[in-house]
Parts: C-alpha cells; structure tokens; sequence
C-alpha cells in the first residue's frame, strides 16, 4: 500500500479519537462547564448528528475543487475545531466547536475513500478502505483511552490540544505524501451529483449501513452496565476488556477489506449474518464472564467486518457523477445508526425487556439489513435477465 494511503491513515485516527474520547470524559466536562453528565453526554449526539448534516453540505460545497485539496481544508477545519473545544469558555461554545469539527467527519471519509481506491489497483479497493478505516479502529484502542487518561490527569482541555496536535500531523503528512488530483475530471452539476442519491441501489446501501450500525450501537453504548450489572464485572474491569473489542475492530476490518476485494457481494450479506449471529448469541454469552469476553471481541470483528463492504458497494453502485457524495452519505450513515442505536437501546432498557434483551433486539437489526440487501440483489438480477442480448 502506498504511503498516501497511510497519510489518510493518519487523519482517520485523528477523527476518531475526537469523535469517541469525549465518552471518557463526561464526569470532568461536566463539573467544569457546570452542567449534568446527561448534558454532557449530548456532546456526543450533538458530534453525531454534525457528521449526518455536515456530510452532504461540505462534500457539495468542496465537489469542485481538487481532492487533495479538500482533504486538507477539512483537516484544517477538523484542527481548528479541537482547538476551539480546547479553549471554550462555556457548554454551548463547547457544543458549537464540536459540531464544526463533526463538519469535517463524513466528507473526509467519503472523499478519502474515493482517494484511496483510486491509488491502488482494482482488485486493492477495499483493501484500501480498509486500511484507512484502520486509523479510525487504531484510535479506539490506544488514541480512546490515552486521551481519557490525559484529560484525567491533566484536564480534558488537554485532551483537545492532544487532538489539535494529532490534527497538524495529519496535515502535514496529507500534505506530504498524498498525490494531487492528476485526471482531467469533466465537471458535473449539481443535480447530476444528487441524481445518484436517487438509484435505488445506492438508497438501500445507505439504509443497509444504517441498519447494521443501528444493532452495533444499540450494545456498544451500554455495554459497561451489560457488563458490570448482567456479566458481574467490577467497573475497573470494563476498561480492559473494551481493548478487546478494540482488537476486534482492527482484525475484522482488515479481514472484512480483504475478502470484499475477491468477492464483494458475499462478503457483504456473509459479514452482515455474522454481525446478526453474534449480537443473537451475546444474549447469553453475557451471562459467563469468559463469553462475555469472547463475545465482546467478536462484536468488533463482526462490526467493522461490515465496513469495507458496505462502503465499497456504495462507491461501486455510485460510479461518476456523485461518487464522492454518495460515499459521504455512507459515512454519514454510519453515525446516524450510532445515534438511533445508542436510542433504541435506551428504548429497551426503560421500556422494553430490559438490559438483558438489548442484544437479541439489536440483532433483529442488522438481520433486516441483510435481508434487504438479498431483495435489492434479486432486483438486480432480474434487471439484467430482462435486457434482450444483442
């Protein structure tokens, strides 16, 4: 893999340790900007809710520059915002920093895919993606908890510098190592870029990213009172065995952009069965202290196992016009089934079966996605059946 792609890398672990380490965090910010924890907790929402309406508004609003150039504008804007958090005098200005930051999530996702495939050859591509998501795994494992432990120990505006400093490195590396577009692209409009949107394919991938991220959040976001009140863990265990998960991330990552590169739709419905086969079986995995533990490692395989191929059969059915869009909705996508998971499993704690049940609920999810998918498929090859050959 070429040195660009790592430059992508790089910014992909910035972004994720912003997005994510503010979890840690909650109790400190809270009691220094002098609102509840719940508050506090909206920063993660507000965050995500950024990627779903910033995606769209900053992918059209850089369509027509060159890609490099993007990349570094939304580097710059992702930097900028962290040192906006670091310096906030008050909860809203803190909220507003991190909704600008949020801005720059799903387009650099969404274009520096579109990077990455084009620098390697065709049977790479989701490899590639892979690679780049890396960055954002690598940041769950070590970037997470070393900026919890800073932002402990030094305050979390330290945090935040952390981050603006991670923010500059990216941007120089980007700088450094990534090629400027060298193609002659013929310009599209607007309305040419959004008519992807509506091919039917691309809407059910989007809905299918929803769905399955809908069932991985809907267990992620309580999994410390899944594991502390149900599996019997002592809170100072959680941490630990979360750097499992993170393990997991990686690993199914990686497998998951290999095997979409040989064969992309199998791997796309096969991760998606796994995803639903392991959130059904979590429920009573979470009653043995060694399942639990094994089961939340195979939670984050089965997760990002689903990202390469879901972002790849976005790019693929988005060819031309729009392909940068459509792969900035996809990300955005992602975070909107964080949001609705990290709701609905709420739903099902105060309303429904309880904590115990969110992980069967949750995989009634991601099995709605895969059989979505299945359908789409079915119409896909009936299409082709019913063009008379010349």
């Amino acid at each position: 893999m070429p040195l660009a792609l790592y430059a992508l890398t790089a910014g992909a672990f910035g972004i994720g340790v912003t997005e994510f380490v503010i979890m840690g965090l909650l109790i400190q910010v809270g009691a220094d900007l002098g609102v509840s924890i719940p508050a506090a907790g909206l920063l993660i929402s507000g965050y995500a809710l950024g990627v779903v309406v910033g995606a769209p508004i900053m992918t059209i609003a850089t369509s027509r520059w060159p890609r490099k150039t993007a990349l570094l504008v939304l580097m710059a804007i992702f930097t900028i915002g962290n040192a906006a958090c670091a310096i906030a005098p008050d909860y809203w200005t803190l909220m507003a920093a991190r909704v600008l930051t949020a801005f720059a999530h799903g387009t650099f996702f969404g274009v520096g895919s579109v990077v990455a495939t084009s620098l390697v050859a065709p049977n790479k591509k989701a490899s590639a993606i892979a690679v780049m998501f890396t960055g954002l795994t690598v940041a769950n494992i070590l970037g997470v908890p070393f900026g919890t432990w800073l932002g402990q120990g030094f305050g979390w505006r330290a945090t935040f510098w952390g981050v603006t400093v991670v923010g500059l490195a990216a941007l120089a590396v980007i700088a450094a190592f990534v090629p400027r577009d060298t193609a002659v692209q013929e310009p599209t409009k607007l309305r040419d870029d959004l008519a992807v949107l509506g091919r039917r394919s691309v809407l059910v991938g989007l809905l299918t990213t929803v769905l399955s991220w809908v069932g991985v959040f809907a267990v992620f976001t309580y999994i410390a009172p899944i594991l502390t009140r149900i599996t019997g863990f002592q809170d100072a265990v959680v941490s630990p065995i979360l750097l499992v998960f993170g393990a997991g991330l990686v690993a199914g990552n990686l497998v998951g952009g290999r095997l979409a590169d040989r064969k992309l739709m199998p791997t796309l419905f096969g991760s998606l069965l796994g995803l639903t086969v392991v959130l059904g079986l979590m429920t009573f995995a979470i009653h043995s202290q060694i399942a639990a533990v094994v089961f939340v490692g195979l939670l984050g395989f089965a997760a990002f196992a689903t990202v390469p191929p879901l972002q790849m059969w976005v790019l693929e059915k988005a060819h031309g016009a729009g392909q940068s869009l459509a792969s900035s909705f996809n990300i955005a996508a992602f975070n909107l089934g964080n949001a609705i998971g990290a709701w609905l499993g709420g739903i099902v704690i105060t309303h429904g079966p309880g904590l115990g049940a969110i992980p069967w609920v949750a995989a009634l999810v991601p099995l709605a996605g895969l059989l979505l998918a299945l359908f789409n498929q079915q119409l896909d090859q009936r299409r082709v059946q019913a063009v008379p050959a010349e």
